[in-house]
C-alpha cells in the first residue's frame, strides 16, 4: 500500500522544514499509518487494525494527503507544549474523503470531499468527529488542500486581524520561504496589493520567493537586515512585520520597523525566545503583537472557524494560491537503515 508525501519547502530532508503531505489509499480492515512510538526517533510505517464501529456521532475519513507542520515535528521530538504517550500517530492537517459516517452525522455522507485538522493524519485513514471538518470544493485539488489550513490560516490571521494590514503597506515577512511564510507573501500581495520583502536563508530561496510575488528580498545570511529594508523603504520602514525567526532576527527586525509599525510574532524557528526591548516601541509608537492560531478553537472557536472558512473560499476563487512543492512516498517517512 503505497502513497503519497508532498513538501511545500525547498529543503531536502524529509523532516527538516514544516510543511509536506501524504497521499494514500483506504483499506476497511487494517491501514497504514506513520507511527512515533519513541519521542525523538524516526517515525514507523505500520500497519494497523481499523475502528470497526464507528460511534453514531463520528465518520470514517480515507486520507488523500496530509500536511507536515512544525507542530506535528515538534510533537514528534517531544517539544510540543503537549507530549502524547507513545505510540501515537502524528500529522494534524489532511484531506480526503468520507469513507462513512455514524448514525448521528448530518453534516458529510460517504463520497464528500474534506479538508480538516485533528489529529493522526499520517496514515491512510482516520476516525474523528466531524467538527473539524470542512467540505473541499472540487476546484481545489487535495493536495494543495492538505497544506493550506493550518498555513494559509496562521497567515490571514496574522496579516488582517493582528496586523491590520491595510492596502500598499509594506510588508517585512522572515522565514519567507517556508510554508506559512509563503502563505503571508502570499496573502498579502493577491489580497492587500502590498509592497513584501522577503527574509530568506539563501540566494536559492530569496531567487523562490521573488517568484511567488516578493517585491524584494533580503538573503539574511549575506545581507544586514535593518539597512537593506531602510534602502529598500527610503528610510521610511516596514509598516508590518510577520516574524517566525526569534532572537536576534527579532531584534533586528524591531529596527526595521516604521514610526506607528507593527510586529506579529508567530513563532521562534530558531529556538530562542527574545527579551523585548520596550524603549524601542515607546520610541517608534511600535505596536507588538502575537498569533496562536491554534488557540482560537478553545477561546475564539468562531474566529477561527470563520478563519478557516475564508481561507477555502479564497483558494476557491483562486485569489490565493497554494505552493506545493513535491511529492514523497508514505514509505519515505522511515529513512532506510
Amino acid at each position: 500500500m503505497r502513497g503519497a508525501l508532498i513538501r511545500r519547502t525547498l529543503g531536502k530532508v524529509l523532516f527538516e522544514y514544516k510543511s509536506g503531505f501524504f497521499q494514500s489509499s483506504f483499506s476497511r480492515r487494517t491501514y497504514m499509518a506513520a507511527v512515533c512510538t519513541k519521542l525523538g526517533q524516526p517515525l514507523e510505517v505500520q500497519e494497523l487494525k481499523s475502528k470497526e464501529k464507528l460511534q453514531p456521532t463520528e465518520v470514517r475519513v480515507a486520507v488523500k494527503n496530509a500536511g507536515i507542520n512544525f507542530a506535528d515535528l515538534l510533537m514528534a521530538n517531544g517539544k510540543y507544549q503537549v507530549r502524547p504517550k507513545t505510540p501515537f500517530t502524528v500529522g494534524m492537517e489532511f484531506s480526503g474523503e468520507i469513507a462513512e459516517v455514524g448514525s448521528e452525522v448530518t453534516k458529510f455522507k460517504a463520497g464528500d470531499r474534506v479538508v480538516g485538522i485533528g489529529k493522526e493524519g499520517f496514515a491512510t485513514e482516520l476516525v474523528m468527529q466531524p467538527e473539524m471538518l470542512f467540505a473541499l470544493p472540487h476546484g481545489i485539488p487535495y493536495e494543495k488542500a492538505a497544506g493550506m489550513l493550518a498555513s494559509y490560516g496562521t497567515a490571514l490571521m496574522a496579516l488582517a486581524r493582528r496586523g491590520q494590514l491595510k492596502e500598499m503597506e509594506t510588508v517585512l515577512i522572515t522565514a519567507a520561504a517556508g510554508a506559512t511564510g509563503l502563505a503571508a507573501v502570499d496573502v498579502a500581495t493577491s489580497l492587500y496589493k502590498a509592497k513584501v520583502i522577503a527574509a530568506c536563508g539563501s540566494t536559492e530561496k530569496c531567487n523562490f520567493v521573488r517568484e511567488r510575488g516578493a517585491f524584494a528580498t533580503v538573503d539574511y545570511n549575506a545581507q544586514n537586515l535593518k539597512d537593506k529594508v531602510k534602502s529598500i523603504t527610503d528610510g521610511h520602514g516596514a509598516d508590518v512585520v510577520v516574524e517566525f525567526v526569534g532572537g536576534d532576527m527579532f531584534m533586528q527586525c524591531l529596527k526595521c520597523m516604521a514610526w506607528e509599525g507593527r510586529m506579529v510574532v508567530v513563532g521562534f524557528a530558531s529556538g530562542d525566545v527574545p527579551q523585548v526591548p520596550a524603549n524601542l516601541l515607546l520610541l517608534n509608537s511600535m505596536s507588538l503583537m502575537g498569533v496562536f492560531w491554534g488557540e482560537y478553537l478553545k477561546r475564539k472557536p468562531k474566529v477561527l472557524l470563520d478563519n478557516i472558512e475564508e481561507v477555502i473560499s479564497l483558494c476557491q476563487q483562486q485569489y490565493l494560491d497554494p505552493y506545493v512543492g513535491k511529492v514523497f512516498p508514505l514509505a519515505e517517512v522511515t529513512p532506510e537503515r
